[in-house]
């Protein structure tokens, strides 16, 4: 693991190492030594979305879109090559999918991550950055104590944070469906009766069928406010909203267009599931219907309402939205499936977020190269993967466009380093 140096200033330093920075620790590894980057993240090694890799979940992209092939097809941290390194590439090939199982994403990641180790500290969380001359200081505590990273520019990737509801504190019966394998053993043994899944996407669904299939003696509600799940648009045309090029659209568009751009292809992305598994869900409940012995029940154009504890679980109450009807249902676990929001840089920018130039809504203003403006310019970049739906299109925060946005940001950092000794 890297040492701070007194002496060093960083051309990087990544806030977080998860696939976009990892992506972006690729592309500098690539560059053959002419740039110095340093990775800070506080997990004690690689993971991503540990708690939702259920064994039959797969990918919603392509294998293609890894991280590196959209940006350079040749290089040997492609999904492919990792295929190859684990003897499997002729029986993925015969398997004749585009979606790999999410476990095995996440093994390439971990494979490709730890070919990096040079480059990363593990268990280090930053909680500061200061601006210093023509740098910023990056503070990190470690396993013992703080330590400074000297950076000429930042980029943070520390990805998304779960979201619950105002009124839902995450506690021994309320998770986040992000804990999911991370608890559930222990749920297993209260032998639960009934459990509830509140939200409409993928990972509504996909924690409503694990529960059904974990837990045969219990019963599963699923809460949501539309009238049935709501399938994924991942027809081609549609597709096109995460290609490279569509960043550029997005970018240069006018703000009203970029608003219709969101409001016309959220249903690639949000709050949305795969056919697939809405076909599977419905199969389940239909066949409860003709058997008689119902556990899976749908409580469709509903929301949760006043959820209490008891003295043998909790109390949660499901409102129609229809006539607000209100049902009571004596519950072993609430798991929100209520999705996740990007990571609040501010927090860790104090002075330096304050000069952030903002739009006329006062969301920052971010560069074509995903550079934070500001103003004055502190001499030094303040990069964002991730948070920049605003500016850039959806896939700010998805995996389809980080290998062509690793190879920007590094080509940013590159000429803008350049342009700074041409002028000195």
């Amino acid at each position: 693991m890297p040492e701070p140096d007194g002496d060093l200033i960083y051309d990087i330093v990544g806030v977080g190492f998860g696939p976009a920075n990892l992506a972006l620790g690729i592309a500098v590894s690539e560059q053959g030594g002419d740039v110095s980057a340093l990775f800070l993240e506080r997990q004690s090694g690689f993971g991503w979305h540990r708690g939702m890799l259920l064994a039959d979940a797969t990918m919603q992209v392509s294998f293609l879109k890894d991280l590196v092939t959209l940006r350079d097809p040749t290089s040997p941290f492609s999904f492919l090559c990792y295929l190859h390194s684990k003897d499997r590439l002729i029986d993925f090939v015969n398997h004749k999918s585009f979606f790999p199982t999410r476990v095995e994403f996440h093994d390439y990641l971990e494979w490709a991550a730890e070919k990096l180790e040079d480059l990363v500290c593990y268990g280090h969380e930053v909680i500061d950055v200061a601006p210093a001359e023509g740098y910023l200081n990056v503070i990190a505590q470690g396993p013992g104590s703080a330590q400074v990273f000297r950076a000429r520019n930042v980029v943070f990737a520390t990805g998304l944070e779960p979201w619950t509801p105002d009124g839902l504190p995450r506690g021994e019966r309320i998770w986040h469906s992000s804990d999911l394998l991370h608890r559930v053993d222990k749920l297993a043994a209260l032998a639960p009766r009934r459990l509830v899944v509140l939200g409409a996407g993928q990972s509504a669904a996909e924690v409503t069928a694990f529960l059904h299939d974990r837990f045969p003696d219990a019963d599963v509600h699923a809460v949501f406010a539309r009238y049935g799940y709501s399938p994924a648009d991942d027809t081609p045309f549609a597709n096109r909203v995460f290609d490279p090029a569509a960043v550029d659209d997005f970018f240069g568009a006018p703000a009203e267009v970029k608003q219709m751009m969101l409001d016309y292809h959220g249903n690639t992305n949000y709050s949305v599931v795969d056919a697939d598994l809405i076909e599977d869900l419905y199969r389940r409940v239909y066949r409860e219907k003709v058997t008689g012995e119902r556990r899976l029940w749908m409580h469709n154009l509903s929301r949760l309402g006043p959820v209490t504890n008891t003295a043998t679980g909790l109390r949660a109450t499901v409102e129609s939205l229809v006539d607000g009807a209100r049902t009571d249902l004596d519950v072993d676990l609430l798991v929100c499936a209520t999705g996740y929001r990007p990571a609040d840089p501010s927090r860790l920018l104090g002075a330096v977020w304050n000069t952030c130039r903002r739009d006329e809504r006062g969301r920052v203003r971010v560069d074509r190269d995903y550079r934070l403006v500001t103003d004055p310019d502190p001499g030094c970049g303040i990069y964002l993967q991730g948070g920049t739906e605003h500016t850039h299109g959806i896939t700010s925060s998805l995996l389809s466009n980080a290998s062509v946005r690793a190879g920007e940001i590094l080509r940013s950092v590159v000429e803008r380093r350049s342009a700074v000794r041409v002028s000195a």
